[in-house]
């Protein structure tokens, strides 16, 4: 599928500044360059941001979730608009753009079917979840900019396509939802009651298919929305495997701001930014939880298991993705507790030293280089396939991403040392 031919791009030689936008009051650099300071920890800790009263190290953490949270949005809002709910109740969400426009939800019926078949209020908690995404993003800009502090401009990053489904809206998108190479060893490692990544473990994957090749989680264009008759959804097999991707895509997302918030908590100096972490962080562990019970759907009959290969549509991939039953004890992949479906609660494990016994926590929560760790993660899952292009030219976009990313990492408590 093309990725371009929306607006044009910054070149790589555009630096980080010229996508930062002064707060409120006077601003200053947003940064200092690491190699200028004679201690760079406490240095980026200490020195005022601008001249609002966050320190550097606030300033550079909140404008890193920022970014994450616009990308977020930015997803979000496609998944809204091809599989959210049209009705939303008693109590509507008016999910709108940033101009104040209106956002077209469920234009694609049969997709919203296969999501559905996870659970009937799918529609509905992707609607949920997207508005809670475009709250975090305006929040965090309003608080940086009443502290004088630079914001982050994404504008004019959003070169990549949309989906071609009939109606839905023809404008550039941040994040690439077609080519996805799914991480989901999230979820062994939250069944395991003897490992812990922060101890250097590692973990399987659930859904090994997803972890190579590029899936879609969201029909290209209505050729991916096929109907079928003799499926008791009456939803193609094809669509059905876009749909369940998500499904897992959704638990993906939101398990990285699980850990993301409680581990960058841990490098903030006031206690209103603290307060601001520790506010927005249990929002994505509610986030996960719901999608974690709906991904266990996708792995369990009726809808599992069953494979679908990507050939023949508009931007194929030729990627096949097989899911598994994860609760069949004849399965080479089910393992009891390592798998078990309704295991959706994390299982107590080690934490900080095995001489402690296990404990239910989240995970992981290691605080060094957190917010790069994050990023890394989303690149990997092919979030941002588009940017680069087959050439290796880059339109800067993940440059910027890991710039902002070093200065999160970089920040460090008033008065502290290394965390």
């Amino acid at each position: 599928m093309k990725k371009t031919g929306v607006p044009v791009s910054p070149g790589p030689s555009s630096t980080r500044r010229s996508f930062l936008k002064k707060g409120v009051v006077t601003a200053g650099a947003a940064t200092v360059g690491v190699g200028l300071m004679g201690n760079p920890r406490s240095a980026f800790a200490r020195e005022d941001e601008n001249s609002g009263s966050l320190i550097r190290g606030d300033a550079a953490i909140l404008r890193f979730l920022q970014a994450l949270e616009t990308i977020e949005a930015d997803l979000w809002r496609q998944y809204a608009e091809l599989g959210g709910a049209t009705n939303q109740g008693i109590s509507p969400i008016d999910l709108k753009d940033e101009t104040g426009k209106a956002i077209p939800t469920g234009l694609a019926p049969l997709y919203v079917t296969g999501l559905e078949q996870l659970d009937g209020d799918m529609p509905q908690y992707i609607a949920d979840n997207t508005d809670d995404e475009f709250s975090h993003e305006s929040f965090l800009k309003a608080y940086l900019e009443s502290k004088g502090a630079d914001v982050v401009d994404l504008t004019k990053f959003r070169t990549l396509q949309p989906s071609q489904v009939t109606g839905v809206p023809q404008i550039g998108r941040l994040t690439n939802l077609t080519q996805l190479t799914i991480d989901t060893s999230w979820w062994t490692r939250y069944r395991s009651a003897t490992k812990n990544p922060d101890l250097g473990d590692t973990f399987d994957q659930a859904v090994p298919t997803l972890a190579v090749g590029q899936h879609t989680a969201i029909p290209r264009s209505n050729a991916d929305l096929i109907a079928d008759g003799t499926q008791p959804s009456g939803v193609s097999r094809h669509t059905q495997a876009i749909a369940s991707t998500a499904g897992i895509h959704f638990a993906f997302i939101e398990q990285g701001g699980s850990s993301l918030y409680p581990s960058l908590a841990q490098r903030v100096s006031n206690v209103e930014v603290l307060r601001i972490l520790l506010s927005i962080g249990p929002t994505e562990t509610s986030h996960f939880q719901t999608w974690h019970d709906k991904a266990g759907n996708t792995l369990q009959p009726p809808l599992a298991p069953f494979s679908d290969t990507d050939m023949g549509f508009p931007g194929s991939t030729g990627a096949t993705v097989s899911f598994p039953n994860l609760n069949d004890p004849k399965s080479t992949t089910a393992q009891a507790d390592e798998f078990q479906t309704n295991l959706i609660m994390p299982e107590p494990t080690f934490f900080l030293n095995k001489t402690f016994g296990p404990v239910s926590i989240i995970r992981p929560t290691e605080t060094k280089g957190a917010a790069m760790g994050a990023l890394n993660g989303l690149i990997a899952d092919g979030l941002f396939i588009g940017h680069t292009s087959k050439t290796g030219k880059s339109d800067g976009f993940i440059e910027l991403l890991r710039d902002l990313a070093e200065d999160a990492d970089e920040a460090g408590r008033r008065g502290g040392g290394d965390l």
